[in-house]
């Protein structure tokens, strides 16, 4: 992953001269905004005590985790969620999503889904959570959503849903659509490399995205690891002590290369202009939820290391 500037680390070229690269970075940019903006719920307290109150426990962030995110799937099973998922492990889905559904139905958690989000947004921005502003990339935003054509369940499940009244609501469900969508065109990047699930996380490791360990949240067991690990030597992808080399590297390049691709497509409703707007618009969500000390300061997604 870049850095959202205009050096095209994947070509050493200059963007300026790349309008496909000038489209990737703006992409890039706006997923490392919106990423802050829809993942502080799954950490906020707002959100588990709306969790709580369904019957979720909450010694743990996996319970809603796991509702939160699938009930746009319906009552969705593990298989069908694993897939979705894609980089949980089949044990660790198939512990929480059956489950989930008993619980509580698919509608109640997203309705519960729907006051955390206000909730969390009220607490991290006060007054500010209902601005023109906010109203504004809300707007801006869900052109985007509406643009971002289906990539895979997550993000057609969340595109399907009705859209909530409220701004910062609104908001909040449009970067969820344009997340998943990123999310869902990373996979089909994945696919096309090659790499299955413990793959991904093994090479994205491998290149320094993030400590192994913190992979581990993700539910594969040492034996799965090390396999996954010897499978990409195989390959010449990582070497004997597990990092990457110059083949992991490029592939894992390509892999960023093309998401970023996919996930640029809907960003071309906007003119350069708006998407400025919209991005400054973002500001202070982002300064929010990143100065809230909700969010892991090292995350599976390698933002901020690749």
């Amino acid at each position: 992953m870049t850095d959202g500037t205009h050096m095209d680390t994947d070509t050493g070229t200059d963007a300026g001269t790349d309008t496909g690269a000038v489209e990737r970075a703006a992409a890039r940019r706006m997923w490392h905004l919106l990423e802050p903006v829809h993942a502080v719920v799954y950490y906020a307290p707002e959100a588990y005590e709306e969790a709580a109150a369904l019957g979720y426990g909450t010694g743990e962030r996996w319970p809603a985790y796991f509702a939160w995110r699938a009930a746009p799937l319906g009552a969705a099973g593990a298989e069908e969620a694993t897939a979705a998922f894609h980089s949980f492990s089949p044990d660790m889905v198939a512990r929480y999503v059956p489950e989930s559904w008993r619980i509580a139905a698919p509608d109640a958690v997203l309705a519960a889904r729907t006051r955390a989000v206000a909730r969390t947004y009220a607490a991290l921005l006060g007054p500010g959570a209902d601005t023109p502003g906010v109203a504004e990339a809300a707007t801006l935003a869900r052109r985007v959503a509406g643009a971002a054509v289906p990539a895979g369940p997550l993000s057609a499940a969340n595109a399907a849903l009705p859209w909530p009244g409220e701004p910062a609501t609104a908001l909040w469900q449009a970067a969820t659509v344009i997340r998943e969508h990123r999310g869902d065109g990373h996979l089909r990047a994945l696919r096309e490399a090659g790499l299955d699930p413990v793959e991904s996380l093994v090479s994205f490791a491998a290149i320094g995205a993030a400590p192994p360990e913190v992979f581990a949240s993700r539910g594969w067991t040492p034996t799965a690891w090390e396999a996954a690990r010897s499978r990409l030597a195989a390959r010449g992808l990582v070497d004997a002590a597990g990092a990457a080399t110059g083949a992991g590297r490029e592939l894992r390049a390509q892999v960023e290369r093309r998401t970023d691709e996919l996930a640029a497509e809907p960003w071309r409703v906007l003119s350069d202009d708006e998407r400025e707007h919209l991005a400054k618009a973002l500001e202070p969500f982002w300064v929010a939820a990143i100065g809230s000390g909700l969010l892991p300061g090292v995350n599976t997604l390698g933002i901020g290391k690749v």
